[in-house]
């Protein structure tokens, strides 16, 4: 198992103990739960894939986007930002860019 599929299945644990539904990006049931945490959903072109787009109540909300232990986040401000701006227009959203990154 490579580093990444290790880290997604503590992602997606810990995710779960929230009250997150987890799914994958091309098998999405918005209705499952309020929150749904969907991996890996492709963003408008040149925005990127963030590890996890979040839904509550059935509009996006927020991204996560994970790095490894000890990776400063100092890097990412730039990438979270694309994803914040990145969301599809036809997405329904609670507020876009999107808030919480």
């Amino acid at each position: 198992m490579t580093p990444e599929q290790k880290a997604r299945i503590q992602i997606d644990t810990v995710l779960e103990q929230a009250g997150w539904v987890v799914q994958d990006a091309h098998s999405v049931n918005l209705s499952a739960g309020r929150g749904v945490a969907v991996r890996e959903f492709g963003l408008k072109l040149g925005h990127g894939t963030p590890d996890y787009l979040l839904y509550v109540d059935g509009k996006a909300a927020g991204v996560v986007e994970a790095k490894p232990a000890g990776h400063t986040l100092t890097g990412v401000e730039t990438q979270s930002g694309k994803y914040s701006d990145g969301l599809p227009d036809a997405l329904p959203a609670h507020r876009k860019p999107l808030p919480f990154l």
